[in-house]
């Protein structure tokens, strides 16, 4: 009979009504249990055949009937396995979920029946399945498959393979991951009760899968969580509970609102609730739930815990995700009957939530807290505000810094949000505990406690700055709260410098500067920045002071204040800053040195390190330092300034301030000068180690790449750097500047060869050999190894068509010879360029050769001497009168040279032209003496030919041709400073030559008297005492001279006649004048400056 009853057995079991379900499962149970061996054989063809039905419901009821085979004798069922277990899971996998489902029972209790050990492939089949990449619904088959065969396996088999199962819920391979959580999706069902023993090391992996990358295992972790939900919510509480609260605060929104999803189901489930309610628009203080539900909440989770979890709720109702606010308000508003009631009897507990998510180390946690404060006093302030400041304020006394940090932007949340009428009240409250918080141990709160002052005072206004900053300011004085009261006053400076800063400054800057002062300073500055701008002129003075305080570290902390300061400052606050620099670097006072080092230090620094564009500025700062570099107290620090002020400035633009380093250096020599009233003039920041390095470069990409006319002053000014520099710290930069290089400033050969091919017009040309010039005088042997060169350039220098160029060259290699060994040729081939038929280059030649001679002359061989004296014979009477006066200079110094018997031929020879018919001869012959008698009087003085040369001097004197008369005058005025210098007590010799002076001083022309003034100055000023003693002699011609018609000559008596009568020595010569000249002149002529 069970042949005929299967049909109606399949459609019972596919009946809508359960108890026939039921039923019909009984009656399988029953027959399946007494078929015999061929009763198995005659059923089970059937129900194979309806395993391939199109008709699902058949399929199904097929499979419930293939189940209840298990009830059969084990026998009778063993042999039919083998056609069973391959038709079961290939349904197992069917797109029905109900076919799968019964499926899966039917193979759990198969397994149940007849022990694992007759399906040794099935559990490794489905653990495969589980692991596969195919489609969702074989991995969810293969997990509900497993799921019942765990179940019918027994507890210790599920133990033993379930780290097995969680350790592939973090499965590299996504299809793994879902495989697996799906498992999950299905045990409660199967284990029942059983599971929730092992729901704490599960729910771990679940709440690890709502947060997956990929959707389909997200979707797998929540449907897992809503049946472990559904199933265990009551029994589990304790325990599934808190693993939802956290989920609710994780970082991943994904995790937050499957959180908010599954507490919502936990609730709902405690509530009595489907959750299901459509909730569209409405107040938010109107909600779905009834007293009732709210009263089951409370029974069953208790008042606390009811409290945090609402609590935790409204505050994700603002979660920076849409969704997850979305869940929140769904949840909300269907377990919360009264918004407003609800919030006051959990408000201490929402505001411990939402100040410790404040102080979270999640921004997005910190943000949604934020929020939900602000939608609290938004939408309920003056019902809330009451129960939240107080809360608040007696919040910063918690030990934790963390949730002090909290209650700070709580407060800033609050006061931002709430109107300022509704905050005046609270006044009394929200001022002490910004004030308490910002003296806080933490600089984390004191950061918090800044902002939320920001906050107050948009509401406040001065009353927050007169009740906090004094109290702040106050407590720098104590060693103890001083640190973090000096936080607190960086935090509010952060937020409101323009309204603080003029209340904090004063306080500070109070001279002396303390070490703790300087360093609330720079630490404030940092915080202030261009906030400084305005604040300078009170700022920076007392740094500057300080950074010269006797104290080290004062100085330190002082040094590093000011750096700060003057790196804070923006574009706007340039002008102010370098205006109180420059103040500080021309502060003359006498014990101001130490502020004119430390504004040039912070010149230097700021240029060095400052990110502005100082290039417009560093003109001035170039200028200015370069003059105080004459202030030995200052000229190390300005040294460094100033290179680091150029250091600053691009290379390409260095050569236009040129002008302005000439004029500089120009300034500062003639404040040195002033100092040392004559002798060599060296600016001591010249004098220093590496002198040159910050102004070179200058002057050296001037020559490179500068104009002609750029070129000329770079080369000039140059020159003029140089004569300001000392030797010493000359030495390292002479290679450079002749012609090699210097660090980063590559110049091939700058002057050499560039100067031999002609690129440069005469002005340059002249500027440059007028450099060289001095260059060879300062640099001396270090410039030997140009000397070749150098020589060559000169020589051709000499050939120029350019009067300027042909004698700076005959000056330069007239220096330069003294450093050569080989002289002869260089005389060589100048006597040959005498040759040439014009006048100008015979003349620079014969100015090259009287500096040779006079400079080098000793190493001469007697056949080059023989060959200058034989040409130069006839030369000294030339007509022209540069050549003639060449010439002759160039034998008086030669004399030294020349042979006892060549001397007396070149006196005999002079003397005898001095009575030529020839002017020219006549004037020749006496420029000869006078060279003579100024370069080897000696020699002259012990011939036997010295009285005819006085007798032609003598003569001369009287000669129609003023230039003659002149030369003469020149020549026994220095004859008369031979005498005063070297036989001082021959005052007969005095005599005689003096009173060939005083005739000259009344001849006819205007030269003539000038000259004998000069020659009578020169006497005074190398022998003042020995001149003195013939003041009647001289004294009655000096007067009338200072009544000369002639501006020149009365110029010249007037210095002739300070020196003479030492008017500047005293009140009793002024008086001893009068002899001769009135008081009035004679006092007037004492004050004439002494060095002209």
């Amino acid at each position: 009979y069970v042949i005929q009853m299967l049909p109606l057995l399949l459609v019972s079991f596919s009946d809508q009504v359960v108890a026939v379900r039921e039923a019909a499962e009984g009656a399988a149970r029953a027959m399946m249990s007494k078929l015999s061996a061929q009763g198995v054989k005659l059923v089970l063809p059937s129900l194979l055949k309806g395993l391939e039905d199109k008709a699902w419901r058949t399929k199904q009821s097929s499979v419930q009937l293939l189940g209840a085979m298990a009830y059969c004798a084990p026998q009778q069922l063993s042999q039919c396995l083998p056609k069973i277990v391959p038709k079961l899971t290939e349904v197992l996998v069917d797109p029905i979920p109900e076919v799968r489902s019964v499926a899966a029972r039917a193979i759990g209790s198969l397994i149940r029946g007849m022990g694992e050990e007759n399906f040794p492939d099935l559990v490794p089949w489905l653990l495969d399945t589980l692991k596969s990449d195919g489609s969702n619904v074989e991995r969810s088959g293969a997990a509900q498959g497993l799921s019942e065969v765990l179940a019918a396996l027994g507890a210790q088999y599920f133990e033993d393979i379930l780290p097995d199962i969680i350790r592939n819920c973090s499965h590299p391979k996504a299809s793994v991951r879902d495989g697996y959580l799906t498992l999950f999706k299905y045990l409660p069902r199967s284990l029942g009760v059983q599971f929730q023993n092992y729901l704490q090391q599960v729910l771990p992996a679940i709440l690890d899968g709502l947060a997956d990358e990929n959707e389909s295992v997200r979707d797998a972790a929540l449907s897992a969580g809503h049946v472990l939900v559904e199933h265990y919510a009551t029994t589990s509480l304790p325990l599934l509970l808190p693993a939802v609260e956290d989920g609710i605060f994780n970082d991943n929104w994904r995790i937050r609102q499957s959180s908010v999803e599954l507490l919502g189901d936990l609730l709902f489930k405690v509530a009595g609730t489907s959750g299901k309610a459509l909730l569209e628009g409405g107040s938010d203080d109107e909600g779905a739930s009834t007293e009732a539900q709210g009263r089951a909440i409370i029974e069953v989770l208790g008042r606390e815990k009811r409290n945090e979890v609402l609590a935790a709720l409204y505050m994700v109702r603002t979660d920076v995700s849409i969704t997850v606010r979305q869940a929140a308000l769904h949840v909300w508003k269907t377990i919360v009957a009264n918004t407003p009631k609800t919030l006051k009897e959990i408000m201490p507990v929402l505001m411990n939530t939402l100040i410790t998510s404040l102080a979270s180390s999640s921004s997005e946690r910190r943000q949604v807290a934020g929020r939900s404060l602000g939608e609290l006093v938004r939408k309920l302030g003056d019902r809330v505000l009451p129960l939240i400041v107080p809360i608040l304020a007696q919040g910063l006394s918690d030990p934790n810094p963390s949730r002090r940090q909290g209650v700070c932007i709580g407060l800033s949340e609050v006061m931002a949000t709430a109107g300022k009428s509704q905050l005046l009240t609270f006044m009394d409250e929200l001022i002490p505990t910004i004030r308490t918080a910002l003296c806080d141990n933490t600089p984390e709160v004191r950061e918090s406690a800044g902002l939320a002052f920001s906050t107050l005072y948009k509401s406040a206004g001065m009353q927050a700055i007169d009740e906090i900053v004094p109290t702040l300011l106050h407590a720098l004085e104590d060693e103890q709260t001083s640190d973090t009261a000096l936080d607190g006053l960086k935090q509010i400076l952060s937020v409101r410098t323009t309204a603080v800063l003029p209340h904090i400054l004063p306080k500070l800057v109070h001279l002396p500067l303390s070490a703790f002062n300087a360093h609330a300073l720079g630490a404030l500055a940092e915080v202030a920045g261009p906030g400084l701008n305005f604040h300078l002129s009170t700022v920076l003075p007392a740094l500057l002071a300080a950074m010269g305080d006797g104290d080290e570290n004062v100085q330190e902390l002082a040094k590093k204040a000011a750096e700060t300061v003057v790196l804070v400052i923006d574009d706007e606050g340039t002008d102010s800053l370098i205006s109180e620099l420059l103040k500080g670097v021309a502060d003359n006072q006498a014990g101001n040195a130490s502020i004119r080092r430390s504004s040039s230090y912070l010149i230097g620094y700021f240029f060095q390190n400052s990110k502005l564009y100082l290039v417009d500025e560093a003109p001035n700062m170039i200028s200015t330092l370069i003059v105080l570099l004459s202030d030995p107290d200052s000229a190390t620090v300005a040294w460094e300034a100033l290179l680091r002020v150029v250091n600053s400035v691009p290379k390409e633009v260095l050569p236009s301030y040129i002008k302005l380093v000439r004029d500089a250096v120009s300034t500062s020599r003639d404040k040195e000068r002033r100092k040392k009233k004559g002798g060599p003039v060296l600016i001591p920041g010249f004098a220093l180690p590496k002198a040159l390095q910050p102004v070179l470069p200058i002057f050296l990409q001037g020559l490179i790449s500068g104009s002609a006319e750029l070129r000329e002053q770079a080369a000039l000014g140059l020159g003029e750097l140089i004569e300001v520099t000392s030797e010493k710290a000359l030495k390292e930069f002479v290679i450079p500047i002749t012609g090699y290089q210097f660090p980063n400033w590559f110049i091939p050969d700058l002057y050499l060869w560039r100067f031999q091919r002609d690129r440069f017009p005469w002005q340059v040309k002249s500027a440059i050999l007028s450099t060289l010039s001095i260059m060879i005088q300062k640099g001396g042997i270090a410039l030997k190894p140009f000397l070749p060169q150098l020589q060559t350039t000169f020589v051709k220098c000499l050939q120029d068509n350019t009067r300027t160029v042909r004698s700076s060259a005959a000056f330069a290699l007239g220096k330069l010879s003294a450093l050569s060994t080989r002289i002869d040729p260089l005389v060589g081939d100048l006597l040959s360029g005498l040759q040439a038929s014009d006048l100008a280059i015979r003349e620079a030649i014969l100015t090259a050769l009287e500096g040779v001679i006079k400079n080098a002359g000793k190493s001469l061989s007697s056949a080059v001497i023989t060959r200058v004296h034989t040409q130069l014979n006839d030369i000294i009477y030339s007509e022209d009168d540069q050549i003639r006066s060449s010439a002759a200079s160039i034998v008086g110094i030669l004399l030294q040279y020349l042979e006892n018997a060549q001397t007396s031929e070149v006196l005999m020879g002079v003397t005898d032209s001095a009575s030529s018919s020839t002017w020219t001869t006549r004037h020749g012959s006496i420029l000869a003496i006078s060279s003579m008698l100024r370069h080897n009087a000696a020699i002259v003085c012990a011939s036997p030919l010295f009285t005819s040369i006085i007798e032609c001097l003598k003569g001369s004197m009287k000669d129609e041709k003023f230039p003659v008369r002149e030369s003469s005058v020149r020549a026994l005025g220095r004859l008369f400073l031979y005498q005063i210098r070297n036989d001082p007590s021959n005052t007969a010799a005095h005599v005689a030559t003096l009173n060939y002076l005083v005739l000259a001083m009344q001849d006819d022309s205007s030269e003539v008297r000038r000259r004998a003034l000069n020659a009578l100055k020169a006497v005074a000023k190398a022998n003042p005492q020995g001149l003195i003693i013939h003041t009647s002699l001289f004294g009655p011609a000096l007067a009338e001279c200072l009544k000369d018609g002639s501006t020149p000559v009365r110029l010249a008596a007037e210095r002739c006649a300070l020196h003479s009568f030492q008017l500047s020595k005293g009140t009793e010569y002024v008086q001893a004048a009068q002899k001769y000249v009135t008081g009035l002149d004679a006092r007037r002529i004492s004050k004439l400056p002494e060095n002209r």
